[in-house]
């Protein structure tokens, strides 16, 4: 696995601790704590750079800071965005295959990568964090069958509603009815994640700020007027008494 090293504005320690607190059980052995303390190893770069590439074995990766996106690529150059992950996300970024994959910078970030094998083997022996595992698992799974739903049933408009409703539940700050969305991905990126072309992308966030269900500031912040109005336009099934 190629590692990247953008100049570091934070130490590996600093790192380490916010990865301890965002994953590790409190009563988690010292040796495990020490033994993941030396599996890992630091990677950053700036936006727009490939943090991870190319790799011989899986990874499972903690972005510290920043936003990043997993890339697939397939032959003929094509390229396939598989997912989004932000600060206090685990990624599962795995060895070239049939296809090779890329973690690619959204913004500046750092992040601390772990060799798959070893931190399964490791987490095998820690119910704590095996379950912490096993929940972030769960959540990924949970996006992946939406994903497979948006790609295949979905028309271009429900496809970009359940995008910012799905990035609303992840990054958004609350409002009142709605949501506050600052995103780090461009309209390139939300096209290639939702099987989509950008000139779609620009054509269903105008009709759904022109519906009022929507507000947007710049190319990146976008305000959710009526999230629930929102998730209906998602092709969301109302929720039953």
């Amino acid at each position: 696995m190629q590692y990247h090293r953008a100049p570091a504005t934070t130490t590996f320690p600093e790192l380490f601790e916010l990865f301890v607190q965002a994953i590790l059980p409190q009563d988690m052995a010292d040796a495990a704590y020490l033994r993941l303390q030396a599996l890992g190893r630091y990677a950053s770069a700036k936006s727009g750079e490939d943090v991870l590439a190319d790799g011989d074995e899986d990874q499972i990766v903690f972005v510290a800071v920043g936003a990043t996106k997993l890339v697939a690529h397939a032959s003929g150059d094509r390229e396939q965005v598989l997912g989004f992950y932000f600060a206090g996300d685990l990624v599962s970024v795995p060895a070239r295959g049939a296809h090779s994959y890329t973690l690619c910078a959204l913004q500046d970030c750092e992040l601390i990568a772990f060799p798959a094998a070893e931190f399964f083997e490791l987490a095998r022996s820690e119910a704590g964090l095996l379950n912490e595992v096993l929940v972030r698992v769960l959540d990924s799974l949970s996006r992946s069958r939406e994903k497979s739903i948006t790609l295949g049933r979905k028309t271009a408009q429900e496809r970009v509603a359940s995008f910012l409703v799905t990035m609303a539940a992840r990054i958004g700050t609350p409002l009142e009815g709605g949501c506050l969305l600052h995103l780090p991905m461009s309209r390139r990126d939300m096209a290639d994640s939702l099987g989509l072309t950008i000139e779609t992308i620009s054509r269903q966030l105008t009709a759904l700020r022109e519906a009022g269900l929507i507000e947007t500031s710049g190319r990146s912040v976008v305000h959710l007027c009526d999230s629930a109005t929102l998730e209906a336009r998602a092709g969301h099934l109302c929720a039953t008494a």
